[in-house]
Formats: structure tokens, sequence, C-alpha cells
């Protein structure tokens, strides 16, 4: 997801020194309050968190205090100064919370921060998959690595970052080492464009 390991670090760390811990996604009461989802693997870290960071969809961050925060149904609800009304709250709606890369928690021996995966290149076994270009969170228990392929042209696969699934991660030289069940990699990959436009031929 975020602030951390390997099935919990956010992806969107980018060049300014910055790591997602959780993606607010909709208001949450009426003094301002806004839940989001957690992208970390540490959430008591929030009890010590005072100043965090917010990162707008146009692209903007901005430092707010924070005053309060609760867990609820497996979210954080979180309340900023200054954001006092359901309107205030609306503002901070798909902004990703974010921390400096300074504080983040500390690894143990053998975990990652899944932000570190993201331009590994990914195999499985001795087959060359493609790069990490995003890791997704949200759609189950663990992570989805989203994976451009460097043999298929734009074909995309996502794929879960589950320890079952993984054999070696070397973030050093950027290589993920997977062994993934057979047919998996076709089952999952969405078409690419040729492939969108040969079927949209074959409908027709």
């Amino acid at each position: 997801m975020d602030d951390e390991k390997n099935t919990g670090a956010a992806a969107t760390a980018g060049v300014d020194a910055f790591v997602t811990i959780a993606r607010v996604i909709r208001t949450q009461g009426r003094k301002g309050e806004v839940s989001a989802i957690l992208l970390t693997d540490f959430p008591e870290r929030f009890d010590s968190r005072r100043r965090l960071f917010v990162l707008d969809m146009k692209g903007a961050r901005r430092s707010m205090d924070l005053e309060d925060h609760w867990f609820h149904k497996g979210h954080v609800v979180l309340k900023f100064a200054g954001i006092d009304s359901i309107s205030d709250g609306e503002t901070l709606k798909g902004s990703e919370i974010q921390v400096p890369f300074s504080e983040r928690a500390p690894l143990e021996e053998g975990e990652v921060y899944v932000s570190d995966l993201v331009g590994c290149m990914v195999y499985d076994g001795p087959r060359e998959i493609g790069r990490i270009r995003d890791v997704q969170f949200g759609s189950g228990e663990a992570p989805l690595l989203v994976i451009i392929s460097t043999q298929a042209g734009d074909k995309e696969y996502l794929v879960p970052f589950a320890a079952v699934y993984t054999e070696r991660i070397d973030i050093e030289h950027k290589r993920v080492e997977l062994k993934l069940p057979a047919g998996m990699l076709e089952l999952d990959a969405p078409l690419n464009e040729e492939e969108r436009k040969r079927q949209q031929n074959s409908e027709d």
C-alpha cells in the first residue's frame, strides 16, 4: 500500500520524493470529514502524524494539518484543519494523502516498498513479461501490478502482487521474478489497440 512495505506501499512516489498513504473517495459527516482508502501497511502511524500533504487531481500538492482521524469499515476518516463543511470536503475528493519519503516506516529484512516496484522488469520464470508502470489498490486483497508488455505492443497485464506468486525481488537491479499459474496472463490481459480493432471489425 504505501508509506510502506511489500503488500502495501503506494506507487505514486515520483520525482518529488513523496509517497501516498491514502486516497480520498468521499465526504463523511457534516464537518468536513472525508473517507479515504488506506494504502499503507501501517495505519497506526496516523496516530503520530499531524502534518500531511494532499495531492489533488490537478497535480497540485499542499501541506495540511490533521486534526483528527478514525477508522471506519476498513477506511480511514480524516478531519483536516480548515476543512469544516461538506462543500469543503468535496474539494478533496480524488486527492492522494501523502508523506515525504523520509517519513516512510522502516522496513524489516526481506520487505520492499511497493512504490519502488514501478519501473522494474517482470519475469515469469525465464519469460520476460514487461515493465511495471503502476500499482493499483482497492480491487482485492493484493495490489495489482500494471505491467506493460515488452513483447506484444501496448498490451497491459494486471497481476496480483501476492507472496504466493513472488519468487524474487531485486530492487537494485529493477527486476521482479514471479511464478504465475498457467494461463493467468492470457486471462487477465485487456485487448491492445490492434486486437480491439480486429474485434470491432468482426462484429460489424
